[in-house]
């Protein structure tokens, strides 16, 4: 055969010969022992940890959600500040309800009759005067009440302040009320609205479950053992959830007492769901927490509150006011989930990389038996012995093959 025949031969071989791995067995059970536990260990966590745990073989989708609430129930306040007044759903939930928050007032400092006029400010170090001289004519301090006039008046007997241009009398909020005014807020309800939506699959969802008709909305309240699917909800079951109590703020004056200073609670809405066919389950799961800090080292400016002002007019045109100082709960309804639902894709890749850690198994092993066991010279010589078998017995049917 000529030389260029022969390098053609050579070189079809090289690309078109067919080469599969060859399967080195060892004869050994402490070896095929650890082998076994070794890919034992990778099933469990592809079957347990990344199917049934993980659920990697699904597509998942986030959550797009839309909330509205509607409070319900009354009160009625008799104080020294103001005359006996009832208080419907308009008067203690400010601002109107309708977004994923809303506020319920149980405590207040209420100022009545305010109008525009002059006044003393409140006794602090930087209003306090001696004279005409220590007052500044149009200054005005941010966390002062009002404009100065430039004068210094009397405030009481033993003090004298500069006197400002503002909303008089002025508010004294340095006293909170002993127990909170509206203490019948444990009894509010709250019906909480809220659709889902996930569009990769197409899934739309109500918390109001298709088996609730009007009758049973007329008359049921969430309970997590009774009534689990109800959207409607009593203020006080959802403080205790939270970990605060009504009576007990009442009874101890705690600083971080939410119904005395005022707090913010979230209202958590859980939609994870599984919408694989032998699952198929999308229910909302409630949960409550406190939301704002009670570090007993950091207790500046505790609680939650704002002012708002009710105006009117007298009979002789003048305009008037009622300024009150609200302390409450903010309720934040917050909506999350995550949908899943089979996949090939996810499936393919997950499988794909099952099968890579499968193949490590074997390099593991050897690592292992050649560094960590005590029969490790017997191991090598096991594997160096089949090995050297391997090759006389190749060497023979290389032998056997020239012949032929």
């Amino acid at each position: 055969m000529s030389k260029p025949a022969g390098f053609s031969q050579r070189c079809l071989h090289y690309a078109f010969d067919y080469q599969t791995p060859k399967t080195l067995v060892i004869p050994d059970i402490g070896v095929g022992c650890v082998f076994r536990f070794g890919q034992l260990l990778v099933l469990l966590y592809v079957v347990g940890y990344v199917c049934v745990v993980r659920k990697a073989y699904q597509e998942t989708d986030s959550v797009i959600s839309s909330v509205t609430t509607k409070v319900k129930g009354f009160a009625f306040t008799n104080t020294t500040d103001m005359d006996p007044r009832f208080w419907d759903v308009a008067d203690y939930v400010i601002p109107s309800q309708g977004d994923n928050s809303f506020f319920v007032i149980t405590n207040m400092v209420v100022t009545p009759n305010q109008t525009q006029s002059r006044c003393p400010e409140v006794p602090n170090p930087s209003t306090t005067c001696m004279d005409d001289c220590d007052c500044i004519e149009g200054h005005s301090d941010p966390r002062g009440n009002g404009i100065q006039t430039g004068l210094c008046e009397n405030y009481s007997t033993t003090a004298k302040t500069c006197e400002v241009l503002s909303w008089c009398p002025l508010e004294i909020d340095t006293k909170l009320p002993e127990h909170a005014l509206l203490a019948s807020a444990e009894n509010f309800t709250v019906l909480i609205k809220n659709s889902i939506t996930y569009p990769k699959f197409n899934v739309h969802r109500r918390n109001i479950l298709p088996h609730i008709n009007s009758s049973y909305l007329k008359r049921c309240e969430f309970n997590r053992a009774t009534d689990p699917d109800c959207p409607i909800f009593r203020l006080k079951n959802i403080v205790s959830e939270a970990g605060e109590d009504f009576k007990t703020c009442w009874i101890m004056d705690d600083l971080y007492c939410m119904f005395l200073k005022g707090g913010v609670l979230g209202i958590i809405i859980d939609w994870s769901c599984d919408l694989d066919w032998w699952a198929g389950k999308c229910y909302p799961k409630y949960s409550f927490r406190r939301l704002d800090s009670k570090h007993p080292v950091n207790n500046v400016a505790p609680g939650y509150n704002f002012r708002f002002a009710k105006y009117y007019k007298t009979q002789d045109g003048e305009e008037t006011r009622t300024l009150i100082k609200a302390y409450g709960i903010r309720f934040d309804v917050i909506v999350f989930g995550t949908a899943g639902k089979f996949g090939i894709v996810p499936t393919i890749v997950n499988l794909g990389a099952a099968l890579s850690i499968l193949r490590l198994i074997p390099v593991v092993t050897d690592w292992f038996m050649l560094t960590c066991m005590r029969k490790r010279d017997r191991y090598r010589k096991q594997k160096v012995t089949n090995l050297n078998e391997d090759a006389e017995t190749e060497s023979v049917s290389g032998t056997s093959y020239g012949t032929h």
